[in-house]
């Protein structure tokens, strides 16, 4: 019964640990939002133990454990994938705004030397 207890608590304090990161601002919303789902879902596992036999006989795996591993496994191959698209897109855009940035540095450097050139000439 007090790893019944245990468990319940370390759900509960994952689920304020989540919501503390996103009052904080440290995580953003989109990803706050799955990440409460995750701590709901292991929330209610934690209470409802037999639910996951349930889900595993339906699912036809024999051992309850396994499904549990097998979604953890799959979800957090996702959530790297998604990771993965967000690292390139940001690349993306940084290279992206540095050739930006270094086209207006040059700009701006021609206009200096227009108006160096022609305040030389007016004096």
């Amino acid at each position: 019964m007090s790893a019944y207890i245990v468990a319940i608590i370390g759900s509960v304090l994952i689920l304020l640990g989540i919501m503390e990161l996103l009052r904080r601002r440290q995580l953003s919303e989109k990803y706050a939002v799955l990440w409460l789902v995750v701590g709901l879902l292991l929330l209610v596992l934690t209470i409802f133990p037999g639910l996951l036999g349930t889900l595993s006989s339906a699912a036809g795996v024999e051992v309850p454990s396994n499904l549990l591993f097998f979604t953890a496994i799959v979800f957090l191959i996702g959530v790297a994938l998604h990771l993965s698209w967000e690292l390139s897109r940001l690349e993306d855009e940084t290279r992206k705004l540095a050739e930006d940035l270094a086209i207006l540095r040059l700009e701006v450097e021609e206009q200096g030397k227009q108006l160096r050139g022609s305040n030389d000439t007016g004096r």
